[in-house]
């Protein structure tokens, strides 16, 4: 797959193409079903086909410091689509100057003079230009204009019986802030994961015969709410993992962290790794104990529900 970093990068030889266009952060079962439509129309074609991204997430430019938390980073993200079958992804810098585009600025030189659109393929709630002024509708009657088709894509709802929420990046947010990593990854398709470089932490966990790989997270990570999970420790293999989020209130602790006990291996060495971790299941919340040997006792605990869980989960 390719990966184009801006216009100017985007092969200037080029017949058309199938393009969706959005944030696609989690790359969610919604957003796989547009990516998807757009890969099928652009076989159907004979044509590749492009997914336009922005860098940064555009609230951080239109709003800085509330940029949301991040459910997979650019390369993660680009991952996930190329396995989807995206020919393309076109990383768009978000400045201030791009923000103030018009939807038709937007139309014409992103999608009619570089790309060369033939369908463009998108969600209901679609919304591009300077103060989102464009929707599907404006997009539909430019690309009447200017020569490419346009394919709405009705999104999932979450709910037996049609009663919930569209599939969105909002959703999953709220849901791994409350902890609820399954519902996450329902929608997601997959665990949600979480990625940094392994940093040196207290080495308590070495102490207690638990050695943690304790993440320096990627910024804006979307960090499940504080308490213990099951779930996988991925360094060049994966591997089951019981993994503890907060501050560390049995000895005091003010940081919140994310840390990683692969079970069983007291042999690695990761320092300065960049890691994954992914989250399977919530075993509890963050807690305080009365002693240091009821808190191992926990811990064990906490590990064997782990392996339990994990069993075949490869």
């Amino acid at each position: 797959m390719e990966r184009w970093n801006g216009l100017a990068d985007v092969p200037v030889d080029r017949e058309g193409a199938v393009v969706t266009i959005g944030s696609f952060d989690g790359v969610h079962r919604g957003h796989q079903l547009i990516i998807g439509k757009a890969v099928e129309r652009a076989r159907e074609l004979g044509l590749p086909a492009v997914v336009v991204t922005f860098s940064p997430h555009p609230m951080e430019v239109i709003r800085p410091g509330s940029h949301p938390p991040l459910l997979a980073p650019h390369p993660y993200r680009a991952d996930l689509m190329a396995g989807l079958g995206v020919d393309a992804v076109l990383v768009l810098p978000f400045t201030h100057e791009f923000s103030r585009l018009s939807p038709e600025e937007f139309v014409v030189k992103v999608l009619v003079e570089k790309l060369r659109a033939r369908t463009v393929v998108e969600g209901p709630n679609f919304r591009f230009g300077h103060r989102a002024a464009g929707t599907v509708d404006t997009l539909i009657e430019m690309g009447r204009e200017r020569g490419f088709d346009v394919m709405v894509v009705d999104l999932f709802v979450r709910g037996s019986a049609g009663d919930g929420e569209p599939f969105s990046s909002t959703l999953v947010r709220r849901l791994i802030a409350e902890g609820d990593v399954g519902g996450a990854a329902e929608i997601l398709g997959r665990p949600h994961r979480v990625e940094g470089t392994v940093v040196s932490g207290a080495r308590r966990g070495r102490e207690l015969g638990f050695p943690t790989a304790n993440l320096d997270t990627v910024p804006h990570s979307a960090i499940p709410a504080d308490g213990v999970y099951a779930g996988r420790l991925i360094a060049g293999e994966a591997m089951p993992a019981a993994i503890s989020v907060g501050t560390n209130p049995q000895f005091n602790g003010t940081e919140r962290t994310v840390e990683a006990y692969a079970l069983d291996r007291t042999d690695l060495d990761l320092y300065g790794d960049h890691v994954a971790v992914e989250f399977h299941a919530r075993l509890r919340g963050q807690e305080t104990f009365d002693s240091l040997e009821a808190f191992i006792a926990r811990m064990r605990h906490d590990v064997e529900l782990t392996r339990e869980l994990m069993t075949g989960t490869d």
